[in-house]
C-alpha cells in the first residue's frame, strides 16, 4: 500500500545512495593531502573523530562522503573545501544527472588507464619519492621560492609546452 500522503515513503521506492566515481575522486583528493602531510588513515580517523577503517573506504570512494564530516576533513587536513574537487567539472550538462545517470558524468572522473602516466593514480601518489618531495615542498617557508621551484618542474614536463608568463 502507497502512502498517498507520502508516496516515496514506500519501502520499494526507497533509494539507496551509492558512491560515485565524483565520490571516488575526492576519496582520492582525501589521500593525497593525507600522505603529503605524513598522516595515517588512524591520525586523520581520530582528527575527525571517525575510525580508520571508514577513511580508508572513503579514499577507495566505496563510501560517499557527507558534507558535514568533507568539512571536518578539509578542517583536519588544513585545506579549503575546493581542494577535493579541483580538477571536477563544475558545470555538466543541464539534464545529465536525470537523463543519463552519471553515465556521461562519471566519465570525467574515472581512474586513468592501467599503465598511465596520471600523475594523480594511486601507485603514484604512494611512491615514497612522492612523499618526500611534497613534503620538502611544503617545508620551504617563502611562498614566492615555492611558486618558482613550482614552475622550474611545470617547465621540466616534455608533454606540456612552456607558458610565457
Amino acid at each position: 500500500m502507497t502512502n498517498t500522503k507520502f508516496p516515496n515513503t514506500d519501502p520499494s521506492h526507497t533509494v539507496v545512495p551509492r558512491a560515485t566515481s565524483v565520490d571516488a575522486y575526492v576519496g582520492k583528493r582525501i589521500k593525497l593531502r593525507r600522505i603529503a602531510l605524513g598522516f595515517s588513515q588512524e591520525k586523520l580517523g581520530e582528527l575527525v573523530g571517525i575510525t580508520f577503517q571508514q577513511i580508508q573506504k572513503y579514499e577507495r570512494g566505496a563510501n560517499r562522503v557527507g558534507a558535514s564530516r568533507l568539512y571536518d576533513i578539509a578542517g583536519a587536513l588544513d585545506v579549503p573545501l575546493d581542494f577535493f574537487f579541483d580538477g571536477v567539472d563544475r558545470h555538466p550538462q543541464p539534464g545529465t544527472l536525470q537523463k543519463e545517470g552519471f553515465a556521461q558524468i562519471r566519465k570525467a572522473f574515472e581512474g586513468a588507464p592501467s599503465g598511465s602516466s596520471d600523475p594523480m593514480d594511486a601507485k603514484t601518489i604512494t611512491q615514497p619519492e612522492t612523499l618526500e618531495l611534497v613534503q620538502a615542498y611544503y617545508a620551504i617557508p617563502d611562498a614566492n621560492v615555492r611558486r618558482n621551484v613550482l614552475e622550474l618542474i611545470r617547465s621540466m614536463n616534455p608533454q606540456k609546452p612552456e607558458t610565457s608568463n
